[in-house]
């Protein structure tokens, strides 16, 4: 009842700032109003133009309308139409034509004249900045890979279930593979959580992670040198583990994941800034994006995503304006595994987004057979 008062007198206001959620809910008192200027910001919350709070967003009345985002393609080219949808609706035609004129020839053909095209037709409405270039006191980043080796058990458990995968997709005709794919992200799912803990997919295993004890190391050791550390994981059950670990250290951490409430998420990050607590163990998901932690200047990535630029952007909790030192980034990767061949997978694509507008991306609906079978090897 409050923000509907508040829309009645709108037009005595320079300004109305609301979030996604709420206008979703509150859109339908929106539709007698006009604004001068729209202006999104984390665009890629509308990403999927059949969402509410796309359609929400493209619903308002304004004479001009911008984008702001840091991963305006996170995963695939039709979430750059989607924005484009926002911003000029019909300038990048109907989705399926889209779809039909750049999309399918760019991802799956490589074909660079369609590339070429998109670009010159979206290039004049883009204005693109790298924090380089606008924030030239911003200390540097320095991004290190830290290997571990699988051992005896754990390289036992890896090695039969990635055979199994390899068997099973070698097998497969194409239209198998397709109807297929859900399956094989459980299974890449489960070879990515043997390599951070087998006890992620096998709850009675006793033995040890190599890259928990790598990461305990470097904890412990960032800790001693009186560094503030960021550590982020896609699985809050890794998290778990680590909390644990820590504990018996008698290390002191903070935890944020999709479970923690807003208050508490908020007063965590205030507290962060101010007390000793040196760690704050963060899921990839829920504080990936929306975050200020420019007291910490180390960050861990637990493990790889396919996703480079959903890490960057968590990288950027505490390489952004405000921070003073020098950011050390180090990504864990288990060698001679799936973990090693993402690394790679996500350099021999990052290519293609980079001449379309951002840094290079990776989604399984992307990934051919053949690239799996690579990713396997």
């Amino acid at each position: 009842s409050e923000r509907e008062e508040a829309l009645h007198h709108v037009y005595e206001y320079d300004a109305v700032v609301t979030s996604y959620d709420l206008l979703k809910r509150d859109i339908l008192h929106y539709e007698s109003l006009h604004f001068r200027f729209q202006i999104i910001d984390e665009a890629q919350y509308i990403k999927n133009p059949v969402t509410q709070s796309a359609k929400a967003v493209k619903m308002i009345a304004a004479g001009t309308r911008y984008a702001l985002t840091g991963t305006p393609i996170e995963n695939r080219l039709s979430e750059l139409w989607s924005i484009f949808d926002y911003l000029m609706p019909g300038f990048l035609y109907s989705y399926q034509k889209f779809k039909k004129t750049y999309e399918l020839p760019i991802i799956k053909e490589s074909d660079k004249e369609s590339l070429k095209s998109l670009h010159q037709m979206i290039g004049p409405f883009i204005l693109r900045r790298l924090k380089k270039d606008v924030l030239k006191e911003l200390p540097d980043k320095l991004e290190s890979v830290v290997y571990s080796k699988l051992e005896t058990e754990q390289k036992n458990l890896y090695m039969a279930n990635a055979y199994q995968l390899k068997q099973q997709l070698e097998q497969q005709s194409g239209v198998e593979y397709g109807s297929g794919k859900l399956q094989v992200l459980a299974e890449l799912t489960k070879l990515r959580q043997i390599c951070c803990d087998p006890k992620l997919h096998y709850e009675n295993y006793r033995g040890e992670s190599a890259k928990l004890e790598t990461c305990m190391e470097l904890l412990i050791g960032g800790v001693s040198a009186g560094h503030k550390i960021l550590l982020f994981s896609q699985f809050t059950s890794m998290l778990d583990i680590i909390a644990e670990r820590l504990r018996k250290e008698a290390i002191t951490y903070y935890m944020l994941t999709g479970a923690t409430p807003k208050e508490e998420r908020l007063r965590m990050v205030n507290a962060f800034h101010k007390d000793a607590i040196p760690i704050f163990l963060i899921s990839l998901k829920a504080g990936g994006t929306g975050l200020n932690l420019t007291a910490a200047d180390m960050v861990v990535h637990y493990d790889p995503w396919w996703n480079i630029a959903a890490q960057n952007q968590a990288t950027d909790r505490t390489h952004r304006i405000g921070q003073e030192k020098q950011v050390s980034v180090f990504k864990l990767i288990t060698k001679d595994t799936i973990e090693e061949n993402i690394l790679r997978l996500q350099e021999s694509k990052k290519n293609l987004a980079e001449q379309i507008i951002t840094e290079g991306t990776i989604s399984l609906s992307s990934l051919t057979k053949d690239d799996l079978l690579k990713i396997l090897s």
